[in-house]
């Protein structure tokens, strides 16, 4: 039986390029590549694209759109597609790439022709939102806050050099920092469609000068929530996330032991952990997503997602 084929367009990217590096010690596929010399061949893109079983798409917005459409344009009905960026995060008719989300999500990938992988800070925010809406413990119109900081690989090449080369003209000297001040951050649509929120998050995300990692937290008044405690929130995440290997809950003995979180700590990993601090009774929750901005929030997502795809 011929090899499932797969091509990574966009491959040179800093996702593509961690897609790259796991696909290439897996003997079960068959990677196709563009030189990097020829990636803005668009004969050579197109006819890859039309080769493989399954494109992952590691582009900008525009640049997805428009290899969706050479498949459309070659009268391609077959070739299914992953799109990394945030072109189609919100659309109807691309299947949502977050097995974890709720009972079926991963059935749906498995059938899907097109799917959407999540955003790094959207996985996190989706986590530990999607159960308690989902459940009824948070009203859809709560006011939610999203506070979140990671790795600086997250904005891709320009940043990562920006951030490790002092000579640069446009070198960034902070050791942390704010951005989307203007709370217009192109991860808050799939957040509020994804979650079932009724209202659109305040999101503030930060940058530290660390390469990878990602914790994503959502502070909580419980008496705005209905019939919640902190026991209740866990209880839900254990029985949101029973049954699966990807997404770990801490204990609440755990999280009481602990002194303090580190946003590395999932580093290297493809998986999530979620932590439900604060005291018991004393009306407000601390909900904590840690996860490696390039795994579990990127190309470790997508990989997850194209190996359900082909195993169906």
């Amino acid at each position: 039986m011929a090899k499932p084929r797969i091509f990574i367009d966009g491959e040179h990217g800093t996702t593509g390029l961690q897609i790259r590096e796991r696909l290439a010690v897996r003997d079960d596929l068959d990677v196709l590549s563009i030189p990097h010399e020829e990636r803005r061949n668009a004969d050579k893109r197109a006819e890859l694209l039309n080769e493989a079983d399954i494109v992952i798409l590691c582009l900008p917005d525009d640049a997805s759109r428009e290899a969706v459409a050479m498949l459309e344009a070659a009268g391609n009905a077959t070739t299914r597609v992953i799109d990394a960026s945030t072109a189609f995060r919100s659309a109807d008719d691309w299947v949502f790439g977050f097995a974890e989300l709720e009972p079926g999500q991963r059935e749906k990938i498995a059938a899907a022709r097109f799917v959407s992988n999540p955003g790094c800070y959207s996985t996190g925010a989706i986590a530990l939102l999607r159960p308690l809406v989902r459940s009824g413990l948070l009203p859809a119109g709560y006011p939610v806050t999203i506070n979140a900081v990671s790795g600086y690989t997250g904005g891709g090449k320009a940043m990562i050099a920006q951030m490790e080369n002092p000579d640069a003209p446009d070198a960034i000297s902070a050791n942390h920092f704010l951005y989307a001040l203007a709370l217009k951050h192109k991860h808050v649509p799939e957040i509020v469609k994804r979650v079932g929120l009724a209202r659109a998050p305040i999101f503030t995300p930060n940058v530290g000068r660390f390469a990878q990692g990602m914790l994503v937290n959502i502070p909580l008044h419980v008496d705005l929530m209905n019939d919640a405690t902190l026991a209740a929130i866990h209880h839900c995440y254990d029985e949101h996330y029973a049954g699966q290997d990807v997404v770990e809950v801490a204990s609440l003995k755990d999280i009481a032991a602990a002194a303090r979180l580190d946003a590395e700590e999932m580093t290297g990993t493809d998986r999530l952990k979620l932590y439900v601090c604060g005291t018991a009774g004393a009306g407000q929750v601390n909900l904590v997503a840690s996860l490696d901005n390039l795994g579990k929030g990127a190309s470790g997502a997508a990989v997850q997602n194209m190996d359900i795809m082909l195993r169906g």
